[in-house]
């Protein structure tokens, strides 16, 4: 064996997000872990690069957090997500014509989850990780070359540094070079849409409501967030196609406001947006497969959807829940990756399936068929049973 690779439990690969809370996931376990990324976190909101977007965490999300040592330091800042409301304004006019909440109060006795921006979340899991001794973060390093072998995965840092780890976890992103580096491909629709994210203070209390606006080019959705500058405040996620987009971010701020409080349908009184935009494309793609020896991908490096019913780092979490839980007696072993593939992969298609529907429903532009799109909302929340049984699916409970 060479004397210049490093041993470790766990190498993880990327530190966004969910690779983050994968590095506190295991270092809770005890387990050595390193988690490495090419570019350092943003952890302000006013910094340069950071992700205005927001996260809402759902229930058994929030219990693997509580688990792994990061929920007591994220609760503070959370806001529950007590109703989602959906409101269809594809008629003659940009004004509502059907709206439907779903209350988590029909299935339990807790709110659906949590939100909570990202630039904060990462500032949170950061500090989080200072306190788990068994855990080294190496921002500006990443992975570039992984050789996978029974005895352990051998990755070579970006800095010539290599590493052998019995579990190599693929946490970094869509184009993950982990998954590139062992050869898996993947299977990817394309909708020719952008997503805007920012957050907007508004006129109306949005008492804990997710809001999901519907007429045509994707869902607007309206997210709840603390009081801002003593005014309820939202984060927005706002789906169109590329152009429509394009044209949206290069209007001057009074523009925007305009065509902001035109899209919104009114459902919140006034919206004021009051931090810089950001935009990303929308995909969905899935891994073919989400293993090799002694290597996992988890997260977008394993499936992207469109951000539609908080589904993607939910989803993420839920590979995170179910790897360290195979991964306690042996981390990497052949049996362990075997079933983590049973258990995640095609649970993460039939979501990735469910979603793309939606998303391709949402862009409908024709009237004929946003008159179908509303009919078929009305007909199924209007089936009790019908709707708790969509409400559990949508929170992964069985």
């Amino acid at each position: 064996m060479t004397a210049d690779i490093e041993q470790v439990d766990v190498l993880v690969s990327g530190g966004g997000i969910a690779g983050l809370m994968t590095a506190a996931a295991f270092g809770a376990e005890g387990l050595t872990t390193v988690c490495v990324d090419p570019a350092p976190p943003v952890t302000s909101e006013d910094q340069a690069g950071a992700d205005l977007r927001t996260t809402a965490f759902l229930t058994p999300s929030v219990d693997l957090l509580d688990r792994i040592g990061l929920w007591q330091r994220l609760d503070p800042h959370a806001t529950p997500l007590q109703i989602m409301r959906i409101v269809d304004a594809g008629g003659r006019s940009a004004t509502p014509r059907l709206t439907r909440e779903f209350d988590a109060a029909e299935i339990g006795d807790k709110p659906f989850g949590w939100n909570l921006p990202n630039w904060l979340l990462r500032r949170e899991i950061l500090d989080r990780l200072q306190q788990l001794q068994s855990v080294s973060f190496l921002p500006g390093t990443g992975t570039q070359d992984v050789i996978a072998r029974d005895e352990g995965a051998l990755v070579t840092l970006s800095n010539g540094r290599k590493l052998r780890a019995r579990l190599l976890i693929g946490a970094d992103g869509r184009n993950s070079p982990v998954r590139q580096a062992l050869g898996i491909g993947v299977r990817t629709f394309r909708y020719g849409q952008k997503a805007l994210a920012f957050a907007v203070t508004h006129e109306l209390p949005h008492e804990n409501v997710s809001t999901e606006v519907h007429r045509s080019g994707g869902p607007f959705t309206l997210v709840p967030l603390p009081d801002r500058d003593g005014k309820p405040c939202s984060a927005v996620v706002w789906m169109e196609n590329g152009r429509e987009i394009a044209r949206l971010a290069a209007l001057s701020d009074d523009e925007f406001n305009q065509q902001l409080n035109i899209r919104s349908a009114g459902v919140l009184g006034l919206l004021t947006r009051v931090t810089p935009l950001t935009q990303w494309p929308i995909i969905s793609q899935i891994a073919d497969r989400f293993v090799a020896t002694r290597t996992a991908l988890i997260a977008e490096a394993a499936h992207v959807v469109p951000p539609i019913g908080a589904q993607g780092l939910n989803m993420s979490l839920a590979d995170l829940s179910t790897l360290v839980d195979l991964s306690r007696s042996d981390p990497g072993s052949a049996e362990s990756l075997r079933s983590y593939e049973r258990a995640r992969r095609p649970e993460a298609y039939a979501r990735l399936i469910g979603i793309d529907a939606l998303n391709r429903a949402s862009q409908a532009g024709i009237r004929p068929l946003r008159d179908i799109r509303a009919a078929t909302l009305g007909g199924l929340y209007g089936i009790a049973p019908l709707r708790r049984l969509m409400m559990r699916a949508g929170l992964g409970l069985r």
